[in-house]
């Protein structure tokens, strides 16, 4: 017998229709809202209707993920209705394919606001898509083309115990004493942000200056100013300090004695100077 979502009262569900009648609304970017209880991957599921030709807007939404990827294929999952996992499929047609990496930063930006705005806590961003509370991971954002879409996956740990936690470096909003871990406001909060953002930046045509978007990504970003080791795609290790978000939303980093190298993608790791 399946259990009841009731089952744990400090979780409970979430409301398809209730979600559905405060997003879905005529003029807004989000088109659609698809909530299960389950399934392997919300970034999976909305790449296969990408591949289907589904418009812009389709928001996909797991009370449980059994097959969820971070970055680099790490497995992202975390007990049912403990966390969002949240994936919406973009299809920027205006924006230069070379601005896509603004992508990751933008939802960043928009995980941030909600976490600072709802949970009241002093989120940070590290580049290029770690959502960090008092240093600990909290949340991660995965961004993967398919075709001429763009899918964007959000995971958030809401009321994940220390016994849940996935490695000593990740973290809770309930364990870092959130003002409030009501799931249903956080998703409002950040589909609300992440769309009004997107919208500006896709209006400016991916200009993160026009968009204003980069002075929000720097004003969250605890990256900058830090010496850092960068572990390529490669395989290779970048070392030297963080300088700057380039126009394209790369990484600029400075190593010692050596030219300031851009990077597009790479496992950050703050090093003690």
């Amino acid at each position: 017998m399946a259990q009841s979502p009731y089952t744990d009262l400090a979780r409970p569900p979430l409301n398809p229709v209730a979600l559905r009648r405060a997003l879905v609304v005529p003029g807004g970017l989000w088109t659609d809202l698809a909530l299960h209880e389950a399934t392997a991957s919300t970034n999976a599921d909305a790449a296969t209707a990408a591949r289907e030709g589904v418009p812009e807007g389709l928001v996909v939404v797991a009370e449980r993920q059994t097959a969820g990827r971070g970055r680099l294929d790490r497995r992202w999952e975390s007990p049912a209705r403990a966390g969002l996992a949240v994936s919406v499929l973009l299809r920027p047609e205006k924006v230069p394919a070379h601005r896509y990496g603004w992508l990751p930063l933008l939802a960043g930006v928009a995980l941030t606001g909600a976490v600072r705005g709802i949970a009241e806590l002093d989120a940070v961003l590290k580049w290029p898509n770690d959502l960090l509370v008092d240093g600990r991971k909290c949340g991660g954002i995965l961004a993967e083309a398919v075709h001429d879409a763009v899918i964007l996956g959000i995971g958030l740990n809401v009321t994940l115990r220390p016994d849940e936690l996935p490695g000593p470096d990740a973290t809770s909003l309930a364990l870092e004493g959130a003002g409030s871990t009501d799931r249903d406001p956080l998703l409002r909060a950040l589909l609300r942000a992440l769309a009004q953002w997107y919208e500006r930046w896709r209006d400016a045509e991916g200009d993160p200056d026009t968009s204003g978007l980069r002075a929000a990504y720097l004003d969250d970003c605890a990256t900058l100013g830090q010496q850092v080791r960068v572990a390529l795609p490669d395989g290779a290790d970048l070392v030297g300090v963080a300088t700057e978000i380039d126009d394209d939303g790369r990484l600029v980093v400075q190593p010692e004695g050596a030219p300031a190298q851009a990077v597009a993608s790479g496992d950050v790791v703050y090093v003690r100077r």
